[in-house]
């Protein structure tokens, strides 16, 4: 059985380092965990990797954030891959910097991203792993704020989140992989 992981963010080397790229963040250290390198498919970068026996494909759309749906299910139909053996990890402005939450489904809660994604994919019932950016102090600077980088103060504790986020995607890729064999 086969899975992927999409890591959600912005294309482009101006975006890499920002708090809306933590979702690729995590793709990245999977991505050097499995010593792989994505490459282009379409729409999406992609790498091809094993873990514990199981295909584990490691996705970054190339479109901004608030269009990622369509990507997201061009790449799912390319691998023949359903909603359901799919993991998003995102930033959560609603979560305190650093902290980490599963999600098995639900509503986009105000994320475009996630909302482009239900969307295009016609269903909420998608594994997440939210990472927490924190919120800015006043809501006209959002757009602002998640688009900005870490303080040097910050770096730490959102590169341990990005590392649990990674540890807890394998987590659900397992347990995956158990139900798929039962």
């Amino acid at each position: 059985m086969a899975q992927a992981v999409v890591g959600l963010g912005n294309p482009g080397p101006e975006y890499r380092n920002t708090r809306h790229n933590v979702g690729q963040r995590v793709v990245d250290l999977l991505a050097r965990a499995l010593h792989k390198r994505p490459t282009r498919e379409g729409t999406a970068l992609v790498a091809r990797g094993e873990w514990q026996g199981e295909t584990l494909y490691l996705v970054k759309p190339l479109a901004f954030m608030n269009a990622s749906g369509p990507p997201v299910a061009r790449v799912a139909a390319r691998l023949g891959l359903s909603p359901a053996e799919l993991i998003l990890a995102y930033d959560d402005i609603d979560l305190a910097l650093g902290i980490v939450r599963i999600r098995m489904k639900g509503s986009h809660g105000g994320h475009k991203g996630v909302r482009s994604i239900i969307e295009a994919l016609g269903t909420d019932e998608l594994r997440r792993v939210k990472i927490g950016i924190g919120r800015p102090p006043h809501r006209d600077q959002v757009t602002d704020h998640v688009l900005t980088g870490f303080t040097p103060e910050e770096l730490p504790l959102i590169e341990a989140a990005c590392q649990e986020a990674a540890d807890r995607v394998l987590d659900l890729v397992a347990a995956r992989a158990v139900e798929g064999r039962r």
